[in-house]
């Protein structure tokens, strides 16, 4: 895979005042968080510049998973923006990303 497994990947995914389920959530949201980034970006590398819904279309996982991880991403340094827009599965148009 991709390597990211390795990054200390320490988004907040909880706030402190949610409820203690959230936070439970939060936790195992971390343990697949690295694993999505490591299948996106292998994604990107294979299929070349997507938007978020090819992503999800190519590598199966739920769009506003790969949403989330999208700007995770962007922030560590692994993807960008390419400027330009594509047809998401509704037609509409999405912001399209590649490795860098």
């Amino acid at each position: 895979m991709g390597g990211c497994e390795a990054m200390n990947i320490n988004f907040p995914r909880a706030r402190a005042e949610d409820p203690e389920t959230s936070h439970l959530a939060a936790e195992n949201a971390e343990h697949f968080a690295s694993k999505h980034h490591d299948i996106i970006l292998d994604t990107l590398k294979t299929y070349g510049a997507l938007g978020k819904d090819g992503i999800a279309s190519k590598s199966n996982i739920d769009k506003s998973q790969v949403s989330r991880r999208l700007s995770e991403m962007q922030r560590l340094g692994l993807i960008q923006l390419t400027g330009k827009v594509v047809a998401s599965s509704s037609g509409r148009s999405e912001r399209e990303w590649e490795v860098i």
